[in-house]
């Protein structure tokens, strides 16, 4: 293999992470978990993909302690004493791999159906899945604070069973994000209006979230512009609105930021070849974590929410190379090709890309 990996495979370090490698295994739901805790199953999953030489592993979501956080069935809590037992073997084989571990914080919000579980109502700024579009309740000030509280405590517990860092879900158009988006958020109180009142739940999360885990631990925020509601969703539509945002966040203890978009290679903003976490990095000069298609041949993307444009070959690893040997982001997050295949890091590594690419074109028929 001709291409020189090297700008992934340099060793990374933040607060508590110290990374062996820059890959990061991206966050995927997958309903794995009965009752909502994780079973030896899941730790052998996740231990495959340590096992597989990635720096990072940041969990598919989890559930905070809040009666209407959850949206999906069987996917695993990041309390009780069950769970964190669970998550503590997670923890624990992941770090014998050689790897590191951090969970995804979630909270689904509007986009909950409450028939799926238990009674609660779907939870969001305005009452709303989409703009126009009404779902579930209305936040309360004692809502925002109970959840507030619970993205804290879960913190709390995540580090107190092991893991390396913890990221918050803002993206997506799930509870964070439909707080930040104006299609969703029509509050016309502190939490609502302008883009710093708009960011003001999140700032809250994450200032409790610091307050619960301290300085040196790390905090990652995942946002994104689309969401699943609308993938033409904007946040910000220039480099100047997304500055504020992210120093209001950066202002409450960020470190990281992980941009997510559908395709690594598409460019934000106009003028410039810099995609999301590129723009995130240049304006914050805090590391950021890029995510979107990486590694995906035209017959695995085909049929995906990521084959509606051109230039897939573009996904290809010649591409992130250079743009992470231009230090445009620090880290790249690999979703789908990790889910295929564990060992996809070592192939490309080791100049195996033949194997790679045989294996993508296979049917995905197991997830663990």
């Amino acid at each position: 293999m001709s291409t020189d990996l090297s700008p992934l495979l340099q060793p990374f370090s933040c607060k508590s992470l110290n990374l062996r490698n820059r890959v990061v295994m991206a966050p995927m739901t997958r309903s794995f978990s009965p009752g909502n805790v994780p079973n030896a199953a899941v730790v052998s999953y996740y231990q495959r993909r340590a096992e597989g030489e990635v720096g990072l592993i940041i969990t598919e979501g989890v559930e905070i302690n809040h009666p209407g956080a959850s949206g999906f069935p069987n996917v695993p809590h990041i309390f009780g004493e069950q769970a964190m037992a669970g998550w503590k073997q997670v923890v624990d084989a992941v770090h014998q791999a050689g790897g590191q571990i951090i969970p995804q914080l979630w909270h689904v919000g509007g986009v909950r159906k409450p028939e799926d579980d238990n009674a609660a109502p779907a939870y969001s700024p305005s009452g709303l899945f989409a703009p126009g579009k009404p779902n579930g309740v209305t936040m309360t000030q004692q809502d925002i604070d109970d959840v507030v509280a619970a993205f804290a405590d879960s913190a709390k517990q995540a580090k107190d069973v092991g893991f390396d860092g913890v990221e918050i879900h803002g993206a997506h158009g799930y509870l964070i994000d439909q707080f930040l988006w104006e299609g969703t958020n029509k509050r016309d109180d502190s939490y609502g209006g302008s883009l710093a009142n708009r960011a003001r739940f999140a700032c809250e999360i994450v200032r409790a979230v610091r307050t619960a885990v301290g300085k040196d631990f790390a905090i990652v925020f995942r946002f994104s512009q689309w969401k699943q509601q609308d993938y033409d969703g904007k946040l910000a539509n220039t480099p100047e609105q997304l500055k504020e945002l992210l120093d209001l966040l950066i202002d409450a203890g960020v470190d990281i930021f992980h941009a997510s978009t559908r395709r690594f290679w598409e460019t934000e903003f106009e003028g410039s070849d810099l995609n999301l976490a590129g723009w995130t990095q240049k304006l914050t000069g805090k590391p950021a974590i890029s995510v979107g298609s990486v590694g995906l041949t035209e017959d695995f993307i085909s049929g995906t929410f990521a084959s509606d444009k051109p230039a897939v070959e573009k996904s290809g690893i010649d591409e992130l190379v250079k743009r992470m040997g231009n230090h445009e982001f620090e880290l790249i997050a690999v979703g789908r090709a990790l889910l295929q295949d564990p060992n996809w890091l070592q192939k490309m590594r080791d100049g195996r890309e033949d194997e790679v690419e045989a294996f993508s074109k296979a049917a995905l028929k197991e997830l663990v």
